[in-house]
Parts: C-alpha cells; structure tokens; sequence
C-alpha cells in the first residue's frame, strides 16, 4: 500500500494520494491546489489514477480537482448537496484573493454508505453535513483509517459561519457517524496532523460534554 498525505494551496489543504502498487491504481482525496505536483507524484509511483474523491466543495479543497481530471481520466466524486457551493467558485475565491479555478459539475455523486476507492483498499462514504451541507468522511475500515475532510480535526471540529455551515449539526454529525468509529481508528483531517477517535473522543474540547450541554442552553434560549 502507498499513503502519502501533504498539505498543498494557500490554505495547506491535505491531499492524500492512496495507491496499490501491485494492481498500478490510486485515488486521489482532495487536490485542491499544486495538480502538477500531484499528478508527477502519481506518474512516478507509476500508478493509473481511478477516482478524484472531494470530501466536500470548499475553494482549498475541489480547486484542482478539474485540473486533475483532465490529465488522468478520472472521475470527480463530490456530494451532490455541495452543488451550490461548486457555483459559487467565483465568490470563494473573492474570499482568499486569488483567481478562481475552473470547475464543472462532479461525474457522480458521493452519497452515504456507498463503496469507493481501490478493490484491495475499499472506503465506506459516511455523510457527516455540517461544515457544508455535502461534507462526506471516507472510512476505511480494513485499515483503521477516515479521511474526516473539514468535520473532524485534532482537538478541534470544522468551521460552521461559511455558507452551508451548521454548527449543531456538526456536533451531530461527529457523534453519531465518527465517534461510532473504534477508538484505534487513525483521523487525517482536511488540515493539520492527524489524530484518532479515542484521542477526540478524550480531549476535544469542542465535544466534550460541558461543550454540549453549553450548546443545548444557548440552543433553548434562541
């Protein structure tokens, strides 16, 4: 198995490249920036690129992901209720200052408890919505393994004031999807190290429960 994940764009977006070297396949999660680099990765671990997985449809992480498209063939997978924020491409990246990347409407959407990946390395696709109403983990379950995009961070969770955002909604997502997950199971997140369930299951202070029970009170209170 090969499994390389780095930060690439702006915003350091983690890319990860999953390959099986044996049958000469990979996909690819989240490039959302620096495809030059990432597709010169995949041609010198001579690996044939299956499928580009979009763990939902913010600027650092779909950016690249037509780039990609075109220079291997692959399929784009995005959740289809991140549509909306595909369209806004334009006023993303107003947002960061840059110029905005070209995009198109995703070959197939990604949708809860459907099969994806690499026949030796399959992933389950859990709908976590929250950070965008398309968030998408990607569990791996025969490696201990969930690419958690912007739901799940090292002692943190993702941001819920963009468009799409829902703050309890999150919170639900985490609880009820992730923290499901065996305590061992290893978390690459969309940004920053990676982490496990146990880990944020202990000390993230964002779903903790006096976290929780502060969130019910201002909830009762709007």
């Amino acid at each position: 198995m090969i499994l390389e994940t780095f930060p690439v764009g702006p915003l350091q977006c983690n890319c990860t490249i999953l390959g099986d070297e044996a049958a000469g396949e990979a996909i690819v999660i989240d490039p959302g920036d620096e495809i030059n680099r990432i597709h010169a990765r995949l041609n010198a671990l001579r690996l044939k690129l299956k499928q580009i997985l979009i763990t939902h449809a913010h600027i650092d992480h779909v950016g690249g992901a037509l780039k990609l498209k075109r220079l291997t063939g692959a399929p784009i997978l995005l959740n289809e209720n991140d549509l909306p924020l595909l369209q806004m491409m334009d006023t993303q990246a107003a947002w960061l200052g840059i110029v905005p990347p070209e995009t198109a409407p995703p070959d197939e959407s990604l949708v809860d408890g459907q099969r994806v990946g690499l026949a030796a390395y399959p992933a389950d696709v859990l709908h976590t919505p929250g950070h965008t109403q398309g968030s998408i983990c990607l569990h791996f379950a025969p490696l201990r393994m969930v690419l958690a995009g912007d739901t799940l961070f090292a002692g943190s969770i993702g941001r819920t004031d963009l468009p799409g955002g829902d703050s309890e909604l999150i919170i639900d997502s985490i609880q009820t999807r992730l923290l499901a997950l065996p305590d061992e199971t290893r978390v690459i997140p969309g940004h920053g190290p990676a982490t496990t369930i146990g880990n944020e299951r202990r000390s993230n202070p964002f779903l903790s429960p006096r976290q929780e029970f502060l969130s019910r009170i201002l909830s009762d209170k709007e």
